[in-house]
């Protein structure tokens, strides 16, 4: 049996049903993009294994066949794009699991697989161009064949000195009549782009780990805020980001940013952020919407937070 395979043939066809090549998966020890396609391959398993034809027109990933099977196969580290929409039609349509929970949870582990394999370079991986040397430059030397013709060389360096001079300081008198001694006034600062009319939101409740919730030390959790578009703006491309405040004495590790799924006017969406609480004590950590540029969209509202306890 090929290494990191887990199906079994019978007459020739495997056990799933499936006719064709048998898929070879890849085994986790081979480095951070292996083992997270090693942990699609455990999704794909819990969710039936269907062929990637199901998963795109019957559980509807929005993604091409050879996309998906490349993401499962660990030799590149899929984009995101493409890791969600394996991960969506399995976990959310097949398995009924909590979209934002499942969103975050796997964010998570992608950003994760992304940093260890930048850290540790390997398949998948194109290693960055050597930068290109710089030639010496070699000093002038002076190609001057008598003396007297040296002496006509500096004669002329002087008087061309002297006229720059001249020029100078007569188009500095110009300038000061001209302005009249008044001082340029600088350009005024770009104004903030935000808050843009219209946009607004309001929370509406805890849909996990209500605060004030007490969980073990080294008790991992997802927080999960469901949030309402009370505005006339449409959401794209936000997130809530981590900001400063946090009024804690433990250690509760998070990304520093979780996306926010686009979202309508008059429409409510579920935000999640992974929790990795560390020591003991309390936690309050606060987060506010921000652009893909990490400035705040709406600088006056009140953001969110979580508060909890932890405990050994």
């Amino acid at each position: 049996m090929t290494r990191g395979s887990a199906e079994v043939q019978v007459d020739g066809v495997p056990s799933n049903g499936k006719r064709g090549r048998r898929a070879v998966r890849p085994d986790p020890a081979d480095g951070p993009v292996a083992e997270f396609a090693h942990r699609l391959w455990e999704l794909k398993d819990a969710a039936g294994d269907p062929s990637y034809d199901r998963m795109r027109d019957e559980l509807g990933a929005a993604a091409s066949r050879s996309a998906l099977s490349a993401a499962a196969r660990g030799r590149e580290l899929p984009s995101w794009e493409t890791t969600w929409e394996f991960v969506r039609c399995l976990a959310v349509s097949r398995l009924g699991d909590n979209e934002a929970v499942v969103r975050a949870d796997w964010q998570a582990r992608w950003s994760a697989a992304r940093e260890a394999a930048a850290q540790a370079p390997g398949p998948g991986l194109v290693p960055a161009p050597a930068p290109e040397s710089v030639p010496a430059v070699e000093p002038a030397v002076e190609s001057a064949t008598t003396a007297g013709r040296a002496m006509l060389d500096r004669r002329r360096l002087v008087t061309v000195v002297v006229v720059v001079v001249v020029v100078l300081i007569v188009a500095a008198g110009v300038a000061f009549f001209a302005f009249d001694g008044k001082e340029q006034q600088a350009a005024p600062p770009p104004a903030d782009p935000y808050p843009v009319p219209g946009d607004a939101s309001e929370f509406v409740r805890d849909v996990s780990i209500p605060d004030g919730s007490g969980v073990r030390r080294g008790q991992q959790f997802v927080k999960v805020w469901e949030l309402r578009n009370t505005g006339s703006v449409r959401w794209v491309d936000r997130y809530l980001q981590r900001v400063g405040g946090s009024e804690t004495t433990a250690d509760c590790r998070t990304p520093a940013r979780v996306p926010v799924p686009t979202t309508e006017p008059g429409h409510t969406v579920q935000v999640a952020v992974p929790v990795d609480p560390q020591g003991d004590g309390i936690c309050k950590v606060y987060w506010k919407m921000v652009d893909t540029a990490g400035k705040q969209v709406l600088p006056a509202a009140r953001g969110v937070y979580f508060l909890v306890t932890v405990t050994a």
